[in-house]
């Protein structure tokens, strides 16, 4: 059995990903004591599901030739991994990271774990890059990394401020 272990299959991993992150976020909002931080988190959620659209539209953009598979894989391994990294290692929803969120969490300490997931997410689309050949898409995988690069930028932002303001 072949995969799709070229764009349109990372980019669907990309896609999975931001609903992932929306979810966490979201889920984290219901959990927030403060209005601000909730504020703060469907913020990021919403930035999420603009990220899922960007996605989105690359992968439609893709050639018939940026579709096709590229690795044979008759036990399903790689399709398996990439599926574990979307579901289970960056914004894992399964096990709702939320709810160790106790809502008396600073906003600094939300946003930090923000960040490390959000790392983790350019780890994983570093990972799958080399194993697409330039021909069928690795610059769709580079945007996505430098999306999510600027995802984080974002969050560290927002951090240094917050660590600057007067209590």
């Amino acid at each position: 059995m072949s995969i799709d272990f070229n764009a349109d299959e990372i980019l669907r991993m990309a896609e999975q990903i931001e609903r992932n992150g929306r979810d966490f976020y979201s889920r984290a909002a219901t959990r927030a004591a403060e209005s601000r931080t909730a504020q703060l988190l469907l913020g990021l959620a919403a930035m999420e599901v603009e990220h899922e659209k960007i996605f989105a539209r690359m992968r439609v953009n893709l050639s018939e030739k940026e579709r096709k598979a590229t690795v044979s894989d008759p036990d399903d391994q790689a399709s398996a991994y990439l599926r574990a990294w979307a579901d289970g290692h960056v914004f894992d929803v399964r096990s709702n990271p939320a709810d160790k969120l106790t809502g008396k969490e600073k906003v600094e300490n939300i946003l930090q774990i923000a960040i490390g997931l959000e790392k983790d997410s350019i780890v994983f689309y570093l990972g799958m890059k080399d194993g697409i050949p330039e021909r069928l898409g690795r610059s769709k995988v580079d945007e996505i990394i430098k999306e999510e690069m600027r995802h984080v930028a974002s969050l560290s932002r927002e951090l240094e401020t917050l660590r600057h303001q007067p209590i």
